[in-house]
């Protein structure tokens, strides 16, 4: 007799306390850059499955313009945001793809509230644990918090003045 283990539960409200404290020592371009880097590497799990549908990968870059000029239009970002969480809407099921078009959503968000970084990195993580299979979920979402925590601390030493 085969036993099915089921799929581990993954909490997108869930913040881990040492990645918080690290958001609110990071300015916020840093942030955004950090939050754009989370997504970019779920997004795939998106673009793969609708690859006509770009909303959420205009959304990215959208913040990757504002991090540019630093000019900042709220209309635009609420705008690509709303459209990147109208294409996860869309994707109907809890999946990855659907996951990664809310971690753009969120990400894109944090050009007007730096703390929507974390939105995005738990979205991204929503999707890894849902890429994954049920034996590896918990071990590659831990995976993937660690880089996170570390990606955010190297882009943040490289944004401190010396």
């Amino acid at each position: 007799m085969k036993i099915k283990k089921e799929r581990s539960k993954f909490s997108i409200t869930h913040k881990d306390e040492a990645t918080v404290e690290l958001v609110r020592k990071t300015d916020h371009k840093t942030l955004a850059i950090w939050a754009i880097d989370c997504v970019e590497r779920v997004l795939p799990y998106f673009e793969k499955k609708y690859p006509e549908d770009h909303r959420p990968r205009n959304a990215i870059e959208s913040l990757h313009a504002w991090i540019d000029t630093g000019v900042f239009k709220m209309s635009d970002i609420r705008k690509a945001s709303l459209t990147a969480h109208a294409a996860a809407r869309e994707v109907g099921e809890d999946n990855a793809a659907r996951s990664a078009a809310r971690a753009a959503g969120q990400a894109v968000a944090t050009a007007h509230v730096p703390t929507h970084s974390i939105g995005a990195a738990n979205y991204a993580l929503q999707a890894i644990h849902r890429a994954a299979s049920p034996l590896d979920a918990d071990a590659a979402v831990a995976k993937e918090r660690e880089w996170q925590y570390q990606h955010l601390l190297r882009l943040g030493e490289r944004s401190s003045p010396e």
